[in-house]
């Protein structure tokens, strides 16, 4: 069974940080283009990274481009997303997905005060 499910949302004040994982089974990440999106309540989903191992790219969205960074761990399976300098703007439901079509769950990030 293809699967990813995102972890390590939560709640976390505005300047601060948080780390989401994104976990693979039944496939190999670094196969596929992976990417980060979110949705906020009320609007539409949004692509925040999108990352290929093949060629070492990783593309950001201009509105989180120098605070989050995508990274991958091959041997856990696991992609990464560091989320700093948190705004309250970030406030969404995070998912990641693979090239093949799958998609997670998703984790609730919310930054508020």
């Amino acid at each position: 069974q293809l699967q990813l499910v995102e972890s390590g949302g939560g709640l976390v004040q505005p300047g601060g940080s948080l780390t989401l994982s994104c976990a693979a089974s039944g496939f190999i990440l670094d196969y596929y283009i992976i990417g980060w999106f979110r949705q906020a309540p009320g609007k539409e989903r949004e692509g925040v990274s999108c990352d290929s191992s093949r060629d070492g790219s990783t593309y950001y969205a201009d509105s989180v481009k120098g605070r989050f960074t995508a990274s991958r761990d091959n041997a856990k399976n696991t992609l990464y997303l560091q989320m700093n300098s948190l705004k309250p703007e970030d406030t969404a439901l995070y998912y990641c997905a693979a090239s093949q079509g799958s998609w997670g769950q998703g984790t609730q990030v919310t930054v508020s005060s």
